[in-house]
C-alpha cells in the first residue's frame, strides 16, 4: 500500500491531468477526489502536521468532521512521543513511504490500539505527507471469535449429547429423593430436600449451557433503537433505576438482519454489566453513566482471516460506561467462558453475548480504560429485499 500511496501523490498533483489548485494548502481536486474514495482514514498533513485534508474515514476515526479538523495540528490528539510522529518524520528525511503496524494511539481524546499506519510523502505541498490508518483490532477480535467458535463447535456438539444423557438420571434421582421424602423422618428430610436442591442446580447449570449450541436463529428486519429502548425500560424498572442514560442515536440507522430477543438478550447483558460496573458512583466519583449509541459506518467490510470473504458490519451499536474499566489482563479474553471480575461470577455473561452475536455474523469488540469502557457491536443490515413494507419489528 505504501508504494501505491507514493505513486498516487504523484500522478494525481500537477502534472498530466493535473491543476495546481488555488490555494497550495490544500491537496488539488483530482487528489481529493481519490483520497476520499479511499475506504481507510486517509489525511494529508502539512510541514507543521497540521491537517489539510481529510476524508469521511478520516472523519469517523477521530470522531471529528473535516471542518473541526482541518487546521488542528496531530499534537492536538496524540502526545509528541507516540511512535506515528517518528513514521511522519521518517518519511520527510527519507522522501520515501514509511509504514508501521501495532501502533498505541492514547490520548485523553483518541484511544485506538493495534492501529497500522503508512505515510507517503505528498507531491508539490512543501513537506506534507499523506497518511493512511488502518484499524487492525476488528480482524483481530474477528480472528480470535472465529477460533473461538470453531474451537467450541465440538464441545457444544458433545454437551449437548452430555445434557440429554444426564438429565435422565436427574429425573430419577429428584423422582426417588420426593418419594423417600414422604416417609423419612425430619432429619432425614433434610438430606433429601438437598437432593432435590442439588439435581435441580445441575439441571439448572446445564440448561445454561446448552445455550451454547449451535442452532441456526431465524432472523428479520429488526428496529435498533426499539430494541434498546426496550432494554432501557427494563433497566431503569429495576437494576439501573439509579443511573442516568444517554441516549445518542443515529435517526437514519437502517433495520438490523437479526433476531429481536437475541439481540434484547445481547444488549441486556451488556447494560447490566455497565449498571454493575458503575454502581459504586462511577469512576472517580462522577455520576454513573450509561450511553447508548448508534451510529451507521459507510463502507465498512472485515475480511475473514484465512478467507476471500468481506463481511459487510456497517450498523454499529455502542454501550459505554463511566466506571472503573476492565483489567487490562483481562481484556483479550473477556469473551471467553469462565472469564470473571465479579466476585461468585461464572463468567458465562459475556462468552454468550459473544455467542449471540457471532450467530448474527457479527462482531463485538470492547475499549476500556478507567472512567470509559465501551462494548461495540458491528452487526449486518437485512439483504435486499428481506425489508418488509412498512414499519420494521
Amino acid at each position: 500500500m505504501s508504494g501505491r500511496l507514493a505513486s498516487l501523490a504523484r500522478k494525481v498533483l500537477p502534472g498530466k491531468g493535473g491543476s495546481i489548485p488555488e490555494n497550495p494548502d490544500l491537496p488539488p481536486p483530482d487528489a481529493a477526489a481519490i483520497l476520499s474514495a479511499l475506504p481507510m482514514a486517509t489525511v494529508v498533513l502539512d510541514g507543521e502536521d497540521r491537517f489539510r485534508f481529510v476524508n469521511h474515514a478520516a472523519e469517523q476515526f477521530f470522531q471529528l468532521s473535516a471542518a473541526n479538523l482541518t487546521g488542528m495540528a496531530l499534537s492536538d490528539f496524540l502526545p509528541n512521543d507516540t511512535r506515528l510522529f517518528a513514521v511522519i518524520r521518517q518519511v520527510r528525511l527519507q522522501d520515501a513511504p514509511v509504514a508501521d503496524h501495532e501502533l498505541v494511539l492514547e490520548s485523553p481524546r483518541l484511544h485506538r490500539t493495534g492501529i497500522s499506519a503508512t505515510a507517503a510523502p505528498f507531491a508539490d505541498m512543501q513537506g506534507a505527507v499523506v497518511l493512511t490508518l488502518t484499524d487492525g483490532s476488528k480482524a483481530q477480535m474477528l480472528d480470535r471469535q472465529l477460533n473461538f467458535m470453531g474451537a467450541a463447535r465440538g464441545a457444544t456438539a458433545m454437551a449437548s449429547m452430555l445434557a440429554h444423557e444426564i438429565k435422565n438420571p436427574l429425573s430419577g434421582i429428584r423422582g426417588a429423593a420426593q418419594l423417600l421424602e414422604q416417609s423419612a423422618s425430619e432429619e432425614d428430610r433434610e438430606l433429601t430436600t438437598l437432593i432435590q436442591e442439588e439435581t435441580d442446580r445441575i439441571r439448572n447449570l446445564i440448561d445454561r449451557m446448552d445455550m451454547f449450541s449451535d442452532r441456526p436463529i431465524e432472523r428479520t428486519a429488526v428496529n435498533p433503537h426499539r430494541v434498546l429502548d426496550h432494554v432501557k425500560r427494563i433497566a431503569q424498572s429495576g437494576f439501573a433505576a439509579h443511573l442516568r442514560f444517554i441516549e445518542e442515536y443515529d435517526p437514519s440507522l437502517p433495520p438490523v438482519w437479526g433476531n429481536r430477543d437475541m439481540l434484547i438478550q445481547i444488549l441486556l447483558n451488556l447494560v447490566k454489566n455497565a449498571a454493575e460496573a458503575v454502581s459504586t458512583g462511577g469512576h472517580s466519583g462522577a455520576v454513573g453513566e450509561i450511553h447508548l449509541i448508534t451510529a451507521y459506518h459507510h463502507g465498512l467490510r472485515i475480511a475473514v482471516p484465512g478467507t476471500q470473504e468481506r463481511v459487510h458490519l456497517p450498523l454499529q451499536i455502542i454501550v459505554r460506561d463511566n466506571g472503573p474499566g476492565i483489567p487490562e489482563h483481562l481484556r483479550s479474553s473477556l469473551f471467553e467462558p469462565f472469564i470473571t471480575t465479579k466476585r461468585g461470577g461464572q463468567g458465562l455473561g459475556l462468552a454468550l453475548v459473544a455467542k449471540l452475536v457471532a450467530n448474527h455474523g457479527g462482531l463485538i469488540e470492547c475499549d476500556s480504560r478507567p472512567g470509559r469502557t465501551s462494548f461495540r457491536l458491528s452487526l449486518p443490515v437485512p439483504p435486499p429485499g428481506e425489508i418488509p413494507a412498512g414499519d420494521v419489528e
